[in-house]
């Protein structure tokens, strides 16, 4: 097996994996101010984005579900791997080549499962791929030509050509190194009587890949329609693959669909590149399974899916059975979605690819701009059911009509289409109309879409408990347990909360003022088991760049409940007046001041408690004496105060 891998090699995946843009490739991120991105969590479903990454510190958190970590824990957990696998991983991706404790460079055979499989899907596609030119794949050319594919459009999509032989991938592939339990984990062979055989034979081949550009799955066509065996065959559920959460031609249209704000949904591998052929780069398909809840989250984080009146996401279906059902089950989908939901029919029920081939290309660039709003498309294809010349075929039409339009949550939106409705049935009464559509209506949601936010876009919601305790014990162990008691609304917490976050993203501005102020300045136990990590990790002044001191405390934070506070802290936005300028040494010395004029006011009271307490006769020297403390104590409250400036 192979070694632990080298802390200085796992520094340089850090250093050359910049978390903003390994993030980027999974969800679509947007500027949030203070040098920090946003998104849609990939973890958890939420409207409105709180998802945050601050590049200059290589950090990730969601202050909704907080999940946070550096580059490595977003692949760990995005992708389901180890440490060591997320390691390789990006490494791979930046070109490094890792080495090991125990016996150097590692062999290929011993690198981790997913990068085997993945290694051997590439492997795949080159073969399929190379295997097209062949004279046996001459049925495989000919289908390409007959949908109007190019030699060109076939290399640019990566489709191959599975050889009609029982081994001819699975001996290729053994060459190369991998295992038969690989071939068969991975789902390129199958078990046979006598061993693992090709599970693609005499097919079209093309390579499903992810959003990172990994090849995970095939799909393949029968070119032989005598043969048996299903007309389109995929790779089972492995590993790497889970068909309901993959969207094929996501790798090549995931950048265009964040800068657009569109997707367009098709259904078919030739329907996908028809599109893109012919200038809709937005257009992906789904894998072998029916449009459900795991491509929406994919959508969602790549469209940032939070504006209800921005962005689109466009179904095309063709005009047999199966595209009908599709459209049916579409309409479930409408809610999911925060942008517009559109269809795209071609009346005569060509698919994009038909489309293209009999019309050209800008047949097809005109079925996309010629979508409709979901209601409006699912409202005429019920009207279309009535006949409208007559006064009982409209009224037929309008009762099932206005039971559509009463399922629509937005009551203007619902007014506007039951406006549309007269019109379309040509009534010309909309206060009658308009009556027996609410007739039809749902009573109002629980829930109304769209909640105002809380801090950093999160929802509002109760505050999330981080300590035990209202102060810390002298001599007391740190204290990361939650504690109900904890209340990001106390402006004491808030003031003690930013003295933390300027420690943690701009230590060079707080300097020996901060690390003189002490654990006993912070009265939650959590902020000061923060001060002692801090503290323990060199203080402040001590502090290298942002992104290795940010590492560094993470790594000294005691478990991971510690980690995911300094997290938090690492990307929160500090409350600096403007949001449009940085925060600056003069803002960093109020907030300071104002920690330690609160920790000296509450010294003050229990100074005043004490000497009430006291016989200033009886105890007259060490009434004497605290006296004396006490009124240099309310000099210096009088300097912090000028210098905080009421800060927070």
């Amino acid at each position: 097996m192979a070694g632990r891998i080298r802390d200085e090699d796992i520094a340089l995946v850090r250093e050359r994996s910049a978390v903003d843009e390994v993030v980027g490739e999974y969800l679509q991120l947007r500027n949030a101010g203070g040098g920090s991105l946003k998104g849609l969590c990939p973890f958890h479903d939420e409207k409105t984005p709180s998802f945050n990454v601050t590049p200059s510190r290589g950090l990730w958190y969601c202050f909704s579900c907080t999940e946070g970590g550096d580059v490595i824990r977003f692949v760990q957990r995005i992708d389901n791997l180890s440490f060591a696998e997320a390691v390789e991983r990006l490494a791979a991706r930046a070109g490094i080549e890792l080495r090991y404790e125990q016996g150097g460079h590692v062999p290929g055979q011993e690198h981790s499962q997913r990068r085997r499989l993945i290694e051997a899907h590439r492997a795949a596609a080159e073969f399929f791929s190379e295997r097209i030119t062949a004279s046996d794949a001459a049925p495989a050319r000919e289908f390409l030509a007959s949908r109007g594919f190019q030699p060109a459009d076939a290399q640019r999509f990566g489709v191959g050509y599975a050889p009609a032989e029982w081994e001819a991938l699975t001996r290729h592939l053994r060459g190369r190194g991998f295992t038969d339990d690989e071939l068969l984990r991975g789902g390129l062979a199958s078990q046979g009587r006598r061993g693992p055989v090709d599970r693609f034979r005499g097919r079209l081949i093309w390579p499903i890949r992810d959003l990172t550009g990994d090849v995970i799955a095939f799909g393949a066509r029968k070119l032989n329609e005598a043969e048996d065996g299903p007309k389109y065959l995929n790779t089972p559920e492995t590993p790497l693959f889970k068909k309901s959460s993959v969207l094929y031609g996501a790798d090549l249209a995931k950048r265009d669909i964040a800068q657009r704000r569109q997707a367009v949904i098709v259904e078919g591998y030739t329907d996908v590149m028809a599109c893109h052929l012919s200038g809709i780069t937005t257009a992906v398909a789904t894998s072998g399974t029916s449009f459900g809840e795991g491509h929406i989250k994919i959508l969602r984080r790549l469209l940032l899916d939070s504006d209800k009146f921005r962005g689109e996401v466009i179904f095309t279906f063709d005009g047999d059975a199966a595209g009908q059902k599709a459209l049916d089950r579409a309409d479930k989908f409408e809610a999911d979605f925060v942008t517009q939901t559109m269809f795209a029919l071609q009346p005569d029920g060509l698919d994009p690819c038909d489309l293209r081939l009999k019309h050209g290309e800008a047949a097809v660039r005109d079925l996309i701009a010629q979508r409709v709003p979901l209601y409006e498309f699912v409202i005429r294809g019920e009207l279309r059911k009535h006949n409208l010349d007559t006064n009982e075929g409209r009224l037929a039409a309008l009762d099932d009509a206005a039971a559509i339009i009463g399922r629509i949550k937005d009551y203007g939106l619902r007014d506007r289409y039951a406006v549309n409705l007269d019109r379309w049935l040509g009534m010309m009464d909309e206060g009658f109309v308009l009556a027996r559509v609410r007739a039809h209506s749902t009573p109002p949601p629980a829930r109304l879409r769209g909640a105002r936010g809380g801090q950093n876009g999160a929802p509002e919601r109760p505050a999330r408990p981080e300590q035990q305790g209202r102060g810390p014990k002298e001599g007391a162990a740190p204290q990361w347990a939650p504690d109900p008691a904890y209340d990001l609304n106390d402006p004491v917490v808030q003031v003690e909360r930013e003295a933390l976050k300027l420690a943690v993203q701009r230590p060079a501005l707080c300097g020996p003022a901060f690390d003189a102020l002490g654990a006993g300045c912070f009265t939650a136990p959590v902020h000061a088991a923060v001060f002692g990590l801090i503290a323990e990790s060199g203080g402040t002044g001590r502090a290298g760049s942002a992104r290795e001191w940010a590492e560094r405390l993470r790594a000294g934070a005691p478990d991971d409940r510690a980690r995911g506070f300094v997290t938090r802290l690492a990307v929160e936005q500090l409350r600096a007046p403007s949001s449009e300028r940085e925060a600056d040494a003069r803002y960093a010395e109020a907030v300071l001041a104002r920690v330690e004029e609160l920790s000296v006011s509450r010294e003050i009271a229990r100074i005043k408690s004490r000497l009430q307490r006291m016989n200033p006769v009886d105890e007259e020297s060490a009434y004497n004496r605290m006296f004396g403390d006490l009124v240099a104590l309310e000099q210096r409250k009088k300097t912090l105060m000028d210098q905080s400036g009421g800060a927070l």
